[in-house]
């Protein structure tokens, strides 16, 4: 039977164990991270330590550390070294010699320097150093010592992990920014969640708003949440249906190169779009792609089909695959890696997504669906986790580094990207392909976010498709 080690145990030093001269380290090298904890822990957001644009004007060049990063650090080596558990820290006295920049490693040294019988207390010398040996922080600390030897498991501390919500959102938007906005139908536009996100998307110079709907009624909401809506082109609408028709025939005319779901149902609009005469049809299935940020996974991943297709066909794969595959071309991803999915990694006669992923990775070979790598059957684990696909054995130029995951249907696509983002504080982007324009299909419990990235997505797309129509 294995026994679980023993935890690590933290010791102090009592008062009269200490002596003038004795002396404690420790040495850290300072991370980004680091530096973000520091800010949220503290609610410091000093531009000098988190903005790069802003650190570059300033007197260093580059990010800097917190003072009290290092002041920290102090702290750290007298309540767990010297003197240790029990230590009450009474005042501190530092001066702050040169700033502490990322990968710098200082090494903080405490030695005592007075002791006060009497009243317990211990004055230390401080002394911090960066790697060249150059003095950053000099100072002294005050303590109460310990009367008592106290031993105790040392904590072990919870993970933390950082998530910045706007990482990826900043990265999009900065591969739109030297494109021009382009023309955006709206449809039906009827509550404030739709409206504020147009406004929004027009101000972030993603798109050209032209309104489609009952414009008093779409007025009046502007009114009511002080949205400024002057500038948008406005188009009389009776009703949802007849202003997803209107906005539909306005992109099949070429007046405008996006279409934007408001707040009519998603199966209005669509029938729409599908319809046979004055629709958007190409020659190629439409599907719906959620572009996600997962913050536990490195890059974007795309899911596809969530939204649309119920029960694709392996023909309809074919599409949907090869729609996502340019997409995440025009993404930035040079080769996308497509993981087709399933609940086993093997062909099985009775399991059809298995030989659906057989079959399509067999048409790839064969040049029916070119751009990108395809494996599959990939059971989910298999597919993001390179690990996961090591214990299964599980040999694949996808596994653990996908790019796109093709579900069987609708009903798993859709509760795998729920999940993600309700559970796992994922972000998305969400879009319909295969349509002659981009289809911007948002769902009503859409935060701002989600909405303004979609919309970073058809600005691309919308330019990509005046060299390259769908």
């Amino acid at each position: 039977m294995t026994q679980v080690p023993a935890p690590p145990t933290i010791e102090n030093r009592t008062f009269d164990e200490i002596r003038i001269g004795e002396s404690a380290a420790l040495a850290r090298t300072l991370s980004r991270a680091d530096i973000e904890l520091f800010a949220v822990m503290s609610g410091d957001v000093n531009p000098a330590h988190l903005d790069e644009e802003f650190a570059r004007t300033s007197k260093f060049s580059d990010i800097v550390a917190h003072g009290m990063w290092g002041g920290a650090l102090i702290s750290t080596v007298l309540g767990t070294q010297l003197p240790g558990a029990g230590t009450i820290y009474l005042g501190q006295n530092l001066r702050f010699l040169r700033p502490v920049m990322l990968g710098d490693t200082v090494t903080v040294t405490l030695t005592v320097q007075e002791k006060d019988n009497g009243k317990r207390r211990i004055v230390f010398d401080c002394l911090c150093i960066n790697q060249h040996g150059q003095p950053v922080i000099t100072g002294s600390a005050e303590v109460i010592a310990p009367a008592a030897k106290i031993s105790r498991p040392r904590i072990v501390l919870p993970e933390v992990r950082l998530i910045d919500k706007y990482a990826r959102y900043r990265e999009l938007l900065a591969k739109t920014r030297a494109l021009a906005a382009v023309t955006a139908v709206v449809a039906h536009p009827c509550d404030e969640a739709s409206l504020s996100a147009t406004v929004e998307a027009a101000k972030a110079g993603l798109i050209k708003p032209v309104l489609v709907g009952p414009a008093a009624k779409i007025r009046a909401i502007a009114s009511a949440a002080a949205l400024d809506i002057s500038s948008f082109t406005l188009v009389e609408a009776a009703h949802s249906h007849d202003a997803a028709e209107k906005a539909v025939r306005l992109v099949a005319a070429g007046d405008a190169e996006i279409l934007m779901k408001g707040s009519l149902p998603t199966d209005e609009l669509m029938d729409a779009v599908t319809a046979r005469t004055g629709g958007l049809r190409t020659k190629r299935r439409m599907n719906h792609v959620y572009v996600m940020d997962v913050p536990s996974y490195p890059r974007p991943l795309l899911i596809t089909d969530a939204a649309l297709n119920i029960d694709p066909s392996l023909s309809d794969k074919r599409d949907i695959v090869q729609n996502a595959i340019d997409l995440a071309i025009v993404l930035g991803v040079d080769t996308p890696k497509v993981a087709i999915l399933s609940a086993v990694e093997t062909v099985d006669p009775r399991l059809r997504s298995t030989m659906d992923a057989a079959a399509l990775c067999k048409m790839a070979q064969r040049g029916q669906i070119t751009g990108g790598v395809l494996d599959g059957p990939l059971a989910f684990d298999s597919a993001v986790s390179q690990s996961a696909a090591l214990a299964g054995q599980v040999a694949s130029p996808v596994a653990g580094q996908a790019d796109i995951l093709l579900v069987p249907d609708l009903t798993s696509g859709s509760m795998l990207a729920k999940q993600l983002l309700y559970l796992a504080d994922s972000q998305a982007a969400g879009i319909v392909l295969g349509a002659r324009a981009p289809v911007i299909l948002t769902d009503c419990s859409d935060n701002l976010l989600r909405r303004l990235a979609s919309c970073a997505v058809a600005l691309l797309l919308a330019h990509h498709y005046r060299t390259s129509p769908p």
